[in-house]
């Protein structure tokens, strides 16, 4: 595979020899491809090519890759299922990561409690816990992304967060030594999880609770209705802003008057204020013009400093 994405990718001569050097420290079963698109791996569907793109095939791989880059000092970034991402137009220039191979993505029950993947999608967490009949992770559903990108951003919604519900955490530091650690360990604050900054999320173990079938049904339609009236369809990165301390963001924006703003073919949606949509032909800098904007009108008549939730990567 390594030797298949060399040929079709045709590296530049400074690109070859990091991406040989590279293939060489891990396994066959790794992909490695040059100059990867990535606004077709991101919810947005907006960005620039990665200079490397790598899918490790185990966890004695992702180390390699980590220690490679930490070794060469060649910038990277750890990429989950691509929502709360937005890449620039230029790309990025050097390593993305992404534990899309399914040995990351498992999901195993002990009891009431499910040991998950960092590359498992949320969804599939809460269709497991619901057959096991395990509650509390039903909010899980609704978000789209991964297990590590959850752990990351402690990603929430109806008014739950991941690290309410998570007991450990395993992660891999860059010498690729891995770690174990409590949630309470994890100092997991709203959206951030500062232990993750500089360690990569292996997975996680999540703690249900007996619940009737029944009910787990009853909140998981209750939710998803919600969720259908209130977001848009189209392509997203999620909330674009964290909620500020004295008002919603989604509610901030639509108090100025800012729902259906449009710079280019990026537009913030008329379902929710906190949500800016594609429409098909957007570019990453329409949407960060966007934010600019947004974040200039609530300065400037509210006197609020909005932060961005979207993580923000490459360059122009």
């Amino acid at each position: 595979m390594n030797e298949v994405a060399r040929v079709q990718d045709r590296p530049s001569p400074g690109e070859r020899h990091v991406v040989e050097e590279l293939m060489a420290s891990v396994s066959p079963e790794t992909r490695v491809l040059c100059d990867e698109p990535l606004a077709r791996r991101t919810t947005l569907r907006v960005g620039g090519p990665a200079d490397v793109y790598v899918e490790p095939a185990s966890e004695a791989d992702l180390a390699a890759v980590l220690r490679f880059c930490t070794a060469r000092a060649v910038p990277f970034f750890i990429l989950g299922r691509g929502s709360n991402l937005l890449v620039r137009d230029g790309g990025f220039r050097g390593v993305v990561i992404c534990l899309a191979h399914p040995v990351f993505a498992q999901i195993q029950v002990r009891g009431e409690c499910l040991d998950c993947g960092a590359g498992a999608r949320l969804k599939q967490v809460a269709a497991e816990a619901r057959r096991q009949g395990l509650g509390g992770l039903e909010f899980l559903d609704g978000i789209p992304g991964s297990v590590g990108g959850a752990l990351r951003m402690n990603a929430g919604a109806m008014g739950s967060s991941t690290f309410d519900v998570v007991r450990t955490v395993r992660a891999m530091d860059m010498r690729g030594v891995v770690h174990e650690w409590s949630a309470a360990e994890m100092e997991a604050g709203y959206r951030c999880c500062p232990r993750l900054k500089d360690h990569v999320a292996l997975g996680a173990v999540f703690a249900g609770r007996p619940t009737p079938r029944a009910e787990i049904e009853r909140r998981l339609n209750e939710w998803n209705l919600k969720r259908w009236q209130s977001q848009p369809a189209s392509a997203s990165a999620g909330c674009i802003f964290k909620n500020p301390a004295s008002i919603p963001a989604g509610r901030l924006i639509e108090e100025l008057g800012l729902k259906g703003a449009r710079v280019g073919g990026a537009v913030v949606s008329v379902e929710h204020g906190n949500f800016i949509v594609n429409e098909g032909n957007a570019r990453a800098r329409d949407v960060l013009e966007l934010i600019a904007l947004i974040k200039y009108y609530a300065k400037a008549q509210r006197g609020i400093e909005l932060e961005t939730e979207v993580v923000i990567v490459g360059e122009d």
